[in-house]
């Protein structure tokens, strides 16, 4: 974790079991008021890394609980994932994961 111009920068990584193999990167949502922007794109190994950078700090236990919902959900590998927040809610954060994995092959 580290806090550098006002933004909390977390990270996490969860080892997988589906390869997302090759994919254009992917990127849904907006940085905005109450929304975040998500981008997926490949990644080597077995794990999904998230990086999130937001402007709400002292949330790292839930970005944690999110990103593991969405992860056992979705046991994704080989796929970063930054997230860029401006104070969105665990539900917009689940819906805007979901939305980048629909648009995964």
């Amino acid at each position: 974790m580290s806090m550098a111009a006002g933004l909390e920068t977390l990270n996490y990584s969860f080892v997988g079991t589906q390869q997302a193999g090759t994919f254009a990167p992917v990127l849904v949502g907006v940085v905005g008021s109450g929304n975040l922007e998500v981008l997926f794109e490949p990644s080597a190994g077995p794990s999904c890394r998230f990086e999130v950078q937001t402007s709400a700090r002292g949330f790292g236990g839930i970005w944690e609980a999110v990103l593991r919902d969405f992860h056992a959900r979705h046991p994704l590998a080989g796929v970063a994932v930054s997230i860029h927040d401006m104070g969105a809610t665990p539900a917009v954060v689940s819906l805007r994961l979901a939305q980048a994995r629909a648009a995964l092959p």
